[in-house]
């Protein structure tokens, strides 16, 4: 028969649409295998926290910043406090006042737990930009 064309001349390869996922699952584990092996040669960073340090003695002069709950601030020098109120504006040329003319007075500021951190920082912030060295935290013992 001339018309007739056989099936096996127009026969094709066909694409193959699949993932072959074996190699991928075989490199998936090697990578395990590496990170499981080197995972206890790894050192961690050790950081070193700062203490707290005691002064033999303690300074003649003392100005401290109290930053209470609702964020107010008051200034107390030597255990007394300054009946004058006190904004974060007026508080480096205060702190300059009360340190009068002797710049190595040192200056601590003092929160309540409950205060924000970025109001202390605020606090710590302005009074280095005003030039006023010796600027601390205060800190609670513990015990």
């Amino acid at each position: 028969m001339p018309g007739v064309v056989s099936r096996s001349g127009s026969r094709r390869r066909r694409s193959m649409n699949e993932i072959n996922m074996v190699p991928f699952i075989d490199v998936m584990l090697v990578l395990l295998i590496i990170f499981m092996v080197s995972a206890p040669l790894i050192t961690t960073g050790v950081v070193d926290l700062p203490s707290v340090g005691k002064a033999q003695q303690r300074p003649s002069q003392v100005i401290e910043v109290v930053v209470g709950k609702d964020e107010k601030l008051r200034l107390r020098v030597d255990q007394q406090d300054d009946p004058l109120p006190l904004t974060l504006e007026r508080l480096p040329a205060r702190v300059r006042e009360k340190q009068a003319g002797n710049a190595d007075t040192p200056v601590v500021i003092s929160a309540d737990r409950n205060v924000k951190y970025e109001s202390v920082v605020r606090v710590m912030d302005v009074l280095q930009k005003a030039g006023v060295k010796r600027v601390g935290l205060s800190v609670k013992q513990s015990g």
